[in-house]
């Protein structure tokens, strides 16, 4: 501290002065051309300050490093250490971790994965990318599903009093919290002991069941659907955040919502971000967006560093000034948020889109590996039986995660899609090879000429396959098992897999092959017919999510969550 104060009277050096930048003040949105004094990691001061070393910034603007409010790592299919380098390098200084995916597969070993990677990169002794790692609240997502683990209230008690988890995650059992469930009050009231944030979950959530629904505690929502749903949750007291991801964003209805008095209440976060996207950008991207969109940068600067920072309790970052620690990013100008330069605590982590650490080296212990169990399938547990009459099929929406019901008439016998606009889906169980093999249809994805599969399938993350041929989707079921995890497709005249190994959710390959592989694939799947507004893959995955309106596919069938039960795939009145 002393050291600190010295530098900051002028009677002794700074450790690092970074000059000849526009720095951007979060708490007026003003910005002014000037000198930034780093000592211990933090910042001291401005002004005429001397330094043992100098950066000049040439004029370019200097932020706080951007905080995620809220991302599911593994959905970036990349392993710990090679989410951090692309993170990193576009200015990401911090994440709120909600390790959901993995730990429904793996149990908490999964969330001590993630923070033990991360926590083993240093640039010398500076961990590059801070972590605030989220305690999972639906492990599973839904008694309506088959997950690879299971945290009851009472676990739940026990894991929020380890300094390891900082709040509780996403709680998507929304129906669970309104219906005041043991168990789900026996989590949030943990929450409560420990002072620890609520993250929330709640689509089109609004009136006395929003009240309810913050009535017990729950702080965030990533969820909101059109402007008129985040203003009410604003104006109720929750931070919402614009979500800006690689299957849904929300900056259009974000954008219209914000004002100069309700902004502080709105933070960016991610969510779910493939490699090949988050190559290109991360919440630098974000910001882009939104400033396109037409928010001023005073406002959505604030939403992805001190709003994000105050909102999780994230003591002293999200700002430039004094005491705050040095996590600051330099960038290009206030409209692409094109990154120069990126420093933590003060290090210089990340400069010209190069990483200043190494990932090479990944951690990967045995609770996270060979987790796929699958019985052998074929071409017969695809088959569809019907008396005939109206099937129910799950519509899918372009740029949206939601589903709705629609019915269509089939002839009594075997159910053929070959060549109509309907598809075949299918969820296997993979955890405990049980063989249970749920069952639909779906309509509005294109896909022709073969199956498309993954074990990424939220959030339960059993194996999901989708295809217009019984045998592709047996086949691509076959080669996902003895990959132990990945991606498949299988068209005519080939195949192809890219596994992922940890876990089944991502791969410990460089992220320059997992973007490649990945790339390729997709490409060859919209060559396949699948439509423009569909990531193939992530779209795919998030048809086995029960918490997301209206008609899912899981293991044990088809689930309806606006009755909150299972419906048959046949419906034989009329409608």
């Amino acid at each position: 501290m002393k050291h600190c104060i010295d530098c900051a009277m002028g009677r002794e050096k700074c450790d690092l002065v970074i000059k000849n930048v526009n720095i951007f003040n979060v708490f007026t949105g003003e910005t002014a051309l000037g000198a930034v004094g780093i000592a211990d990691g933090r910042i001291v001061g401005f002004g005429n300050l001397a330094g043992k070393r100098e950066y000049d910034g040439g004029g370019k603007y200097l932020l706080p490093s951007f905080l995620d409010a809220h991302i599911h790592i593994e959905s970036s299919l990349l392993s710990p250490e090679a989410f951090a380098v692309l993170a990193v390098r576009n200015g990401t200084g911090t994440v709120i971790a909600d390790p959901h995916e993995i730990v429904n597969v793996c149990g908490v070993a999964g969330a001590e994965y993630l923070w033990e990677a991360l926590g083993r990169l240093s640039v010398d002794g500076v961990q590059p990318l801070g972590i605030k790692m989220q305690l999972p609240s639906c492990v599973p997502a839904t008694p309506f599903e088959t997950s690879g683990a299971a945290i009851n209230g009472r676990e739940t008690e026990a894991e929020l009093s380890r300094e390891l988890f900082h709040g509780l995650g996403e709680m998507m059992n929304f129906p669970g919290v309104l219906q005041a469930d043991e168990d789900v009050l026996r989590k949030l009231q943990a929450a409560e002991k420990y002072g620890k944030i609520v993250d929330g979950h709640a689509p089109a959530l609004t009136g006395n069941a929003l009240d309810a629904y913050l009535s017990a505690g729950v702080r965030t929502d990533h969820e909101c659907l059109t402007a008129e749903e985040f203003r009410e949750k604003t104006e109720k007291g929750m931070y919402v955040q614009i979500r800006v991801g690689s299957s849904t964003n929300s900056v259009e209805e974000g954008v219209k919502a914000v004002t100069c008095m309700n902004f502080r209440r709105f933070l960016v976060c991610s969510d779910d971000k493939h490699a090949e996207d988050l190559e290109k950008g991360h919440i630098n991207g974000a910001l882009a967006r939104l400033v396109h969109a037409g928010l001023p940068a005073k406002f959505a600067v604030p939403m992805s560093t001190l709003n994000v920072a105050e909102c999780y309790h994230v003591q002293d970052v999200g700002a430039i000034a004094p005491h705050y620690f040095a996590d600051m990013v330099l960038v290009n100008d206030l409209e692409n948020f094109e990154v120069a330069a990126v420093w933590k605590r003060g290090m210089l982590v990340a400069e010209n889109g190069r990483t200043i650490f190494s990932a090479a080296q990944r951690y990967l212990p045995d609770a996270v590996k060979n987790t796929v169990h699958v019985k052998d399938v074929s071409p017969e547990d695809f088959k569809i039986v019907t008396r005939g009459g109206k099937l129910r099929a799950i519509e899918m929406t372009p740029q949206s995660l939601y589903t709705a019901e629609t019915f269509f008439d089939a002839a009594a016998g075997e159910l053929w899609v070959k060549g109509t606009e309907f598809l075949k889906l299918a969820v296997v169980e993979r955890h405990f090879a049980t063989g249970r093999i749920g069952l639909g249809v779906v309509k509005g994805f294109g896909l022709r000429g073969g199956a498309i599969g993954v074990t990424v399938a939220h959030d339960s993350h059993n194996l999901i396959v989708m295809g217009d041929d019984d045998g592709a989707m047996a086949r691509v079921v076959s080669l996902l098992k003895e990959a132990g995890g990945g991606m498949a497709l299988v068209f005519d005249g080939g195949e192809e897999v890219f596994p992922l190994d940890i876990a089944g959710l991502m791969s410990s390959a460089p992220y320059e092959e997992v973007v490649g592989r990945t790339s390729a694939m997709r490409r060859r799947a919209y060559g396949m017919g699948v439509k423009e507004g569909f990531d193939p893959f992530m779209s795919l995955a998030f048809l086995a999510l029960p918490v997301i309106p209206a008609l899912k596919l899981t293991d044990k069938g088809l689930f309806d969550l606006g009755k909150g039960a299972f419906v048959p795939l046949e419906e034989m009145q009329n409608h």
